[in-house]
């Protein structure tokens, strides 16, 4: 039987500043649960630009507390104000010295339900994101939302099946994958491993990425920001590789149990064998 849940996501331009980037995804949110939506997910640091294309200590600024910093506090507003589940990457200060890239994750009714911390952090030309954030020390944990068990993996994360797996295992229907990744880089990847984790794991995933070119390097982000169901199959058209776009999207969450027992992946593993893969 079908269990439709309306969902959304964003791919963004940057606009030059953290308020009217914010006014922006606050027009995109009252969009999204104007056509119905009752779930929505931003990119990587979406409040600001994707700075880690250099490494300058001025970019330390954009970070704040979670949940308590003024972005979170401002989207727990607006889910309040729009009755939506509400994914929100940031760059957080824990405190003095320790900085993580994490994801807020807020309930319909504005209540916050926890974050997850980005695991895998990258060092290579362009994504020097090592020298802004800790790995993330949270585990791999999955929200019981209004909308079901959500879950978040981060842009690099995306390469590791490790995480993937851990969501699926903790229950996941959707997991939100806010990412800034260029042209130029593992274009080619895109639109491969997020489908690919979405069979392997049998949920849906919401694959996120920035759109345009920023101040602080030629990274060309390439969006085409998609939906995609436990069968590995794009729900709807993938968004522009050029433009900002808002895609709202309706996930039939019944095809999870139906995939589940066709392919019975979860029935199957075994984790009696994989010592190995937990050795340094």
């Amino acid at each position: 039987m079908a269990n439709l849940v309306r969902a959304a996501l964003v791919q963004a331009t940057w606009t030059g500043d953290t308020e009217s980037m914010i006014a922006k995804h606050e027009e995109h949110a009252r969009e999204a649960a104007a056509q119905g939506a009752k779930v929505i997910g931003f990119q990587e640091v979406f409040n600001a630009p994707y700075f880690c294309q250099v490494q300058e200590a001025e970019h330390y600024r954009w970070a704040e507390a979670v949940p308590d910093g003024p972005t979170v506090r401002r989207m727990r507003e607006l889910a309040r104000e729009t009755g939506m589940v509400i994914v929100v990457p940031v760059f957080e200060l824990e405190q003095s010295g320790f900085y993580y890239n994490t994801a807020a994750v807020i309930d319909a009714d504005g209540s916050y339900l926890g974050k997850y911390r980005k695991h895998h952090i990258p060092q290579v030309k362009g994504f020097w994101e090592k020298y802004y954030f800790k790995p993330g020390n949270l585990g791999w944990p999955v929200f019981d939302t209004a909308v079901g068990k959500v879950g978040v993996y981060i842009c690099y994360d995306r390469h590791f099946p490790e995480g993937w797996r851990e969501l699926g295992l903790a229950g996941a229907q959707l997991v939100y994958n806010p990412s800034a990744t260029s042209r130029g880089l593992s274009a080619y990847l895109w639109q491969l491993e997020q489908p690919a984790a979405a069979v392997a794991n049998e949920y849906f995933i919401a694959a996120i990425n920035r759109v345009g070119t920023e101040e602080y390097g030629d990274n060309d982000f390439y969006g085409t920001s998609y939906f995609v169901d436990p069968r590995g199959q794009f729900v709807g058209d993938v968004a522009s590789d050029r433009k900002e776009e808002l895609i709202v999207r309706d996930l039939d969450f019944g095809l999870i149990d139906e995939v589940r027992q066709q392919w019975a992946f979860y029935r199957d593993r075994r984790p009696d064998a994989y010592e190995g893969l937990v050795q340094p």
